[in-house]
């Protein structure tokens, strides 16, 4: 059995339980959510970032500088590009999960359950989002 599935009857710690929090707290903000979505497919500069959102450079800049610090993302600089991709698997999973459970929450046959290539639901077809469902862990 793998660490990070084992049994979770006991409480978490402060420490985690204050972490956790945090990492709440960094994507409750639409654009950050928008951001590691985007970021689901690989790493990407944060002018591919902010063409994906629909917001410049500079704000996204700031944004991406939050998610760093409160290290759900991480960066590698390539001349001066910054390039920035997910920190690990579990926060592509938590906001993906968080994006699916508010499919659900929405009613209907959510889209992330349907056949690749099936056309959408009408309510959500002005949605953009990645086609694809991957398992990133």
């Amino acid at each position: 059995m793998r660490a990070d599935t084992q049994s979770r009857k006991q409480a978490p710690d402060d420490d985690h339980v204050a972490l956790a929090v945090e990492v709440f707290r960094m994507l409750s903000d639409a654009t950050r959510v928008r951001l590691v979505w985007a970021l689901l497919d690989g790493e990407k500069s944060v002018n591919e970032l902010a063409d994906a959102v629909g917001k410049s450079p500079a704000g996204v800049s700031q944004h991406l500088a939050k998610l760093r610090l409160a290290r759900l993302v991480r960066t590698r600089k390539q001349g001066n590009q910054v390039f920035y991709r997910i920190e690990n698997s579990h926060v592509g999973q938590l906001v993906e999960d968080a994006i699916y459970h508010a499919e659900h929450s929405s009613g209907g046959f959510p889209d992330h359950h349907r056949p690749a290539g099936a056309a959408p639901a009408p309510e959500s077809a002005a949605v953009a989002r990645p086609t694809r469902r991957t398992n990133i862990r």
